[in-house]
């Protein structure tokens, strides 16, 4: 398996794109896997924040923990913290990012009762099903009910619900992935649609159309027609691939793709439907 693990730098000759935007008004900070930091119109919204990275041994033996000090040096400030479901590698550091901000955790009932287990208060907790618009600032957000994507094997990863708060911190396989909900955004004039699972459910999507385009990339190979399909519902003009890394290494640590990751191809498959690229390294910065 570790033979192949492609290193990013390899290949960002070839294919890193960061198109260039006459008077951006929204500010994209690319967290590695699936998080990003969206701002604009004083407004900060956080999505799938996953900065502690427990590494791979560390991950499979011991209890997750956060690294607080890390967290808030590269995620300073939030006003919203959007979670797209339960796994680990996207609601970990959801809480303690919660805590240290002050910002509002919007998510499903399984990613508010994982906020529950480490002790947010029911304040700071939105809880949504989907559908419903919930104010952020001059924005708005939606959760857009989904499924989760098959990854190795074909198969969906620690499926079922987080009916309890767990204890905490929490230990992997009890961070099963409950509802999943992907995110439509609008903030400061910018829609934006970001999946964080490599699957949608076509009729929930009906008559959404964004500027951008957050896209997993683990998982395509699993969902037919997966990256035309999503341009054709959404319209976006640009695609941002995101979690293809190999997020078991730490914060500013080698970027490495997840196996099975074939970014390139990707990209390519986004130009041949009919939008543009912007592939962002870990840690990157965009403005649209």
């Amino acid at each position: 398996m570790l033979n192949r693990i492609m290193f990013l730098s390899h290949f960002k000759p070839a294919w890193i794109q960061k198109p260039q935007i006459d008077s951006p008004s929204l500010n994209i900070h690319y967290l590695g896997t699936a998080g990003f930091v969206l701002s604009g119109s004083q407004r900060r919204i956080v999505i799938d924040p996953f900065i502690s990275r427990p590494g791979l041994i560390e991950t499979g033996l011991f209890p997750l923990k956060s690294k607080a000090d890390l967290l808030s040096a590269v995620i300073p400030q939030a006003d919203d913290v959007l979670v797209g479901h339960a796994h680990h590698d996207h609601v970990l550091d959801a809480p303690l990012l919660c805590q240290q901000t002050g910002a509002r955790l919007i998510g499903s009932t399984d990613v508010a009762n994982v906020a529950r287990g480490f002790g947010l208060p029911e304040t700071q907790i939105c809880e949504t099903h989907g559908h419903e618009d919930i104010p952020c600032g001059t924005g708005l957000v939606r959760g857009i009910p989904s499924v989760h994507g098959r990854v190795y094997f074909n198969r969906v990863t620690l499926p079922g619900r987080v009916t309890t708060p767990p204890s905490w911190p929490p230990r992997v396989w009890s961070l099963k992935h409950g509802q999943v909900l992907n995110w439509y955004v609008e903030l400061a004039g910018v829609r934006v649609m970001h999946i964080d699972s490599a699957d949608f459910i076509p009729e929930e999507c009906d008559g959404i159309e964004v500027d951008v385009l957050c896209l997993c990339a683990i998982g395509r190979k699993h969902r037919p027609n997966y990256v035309s399909e999503a341009v054709s519902i959404f319209k976006p003009k640009w695609v941002i691939p995101c979690h293809w890394d190999w997020f078991f290494t730490p914060w500013g640590g080698k970027q490495l793709m997840l196996p099975g990751v074939n970014l390139p191809g990707m990209v390519s498959e986004i130009k041949e439907a009919g939008a543009e690229p912007a592939v962002l390294p870990i840690d990157g910065r965009w403005a649209v």
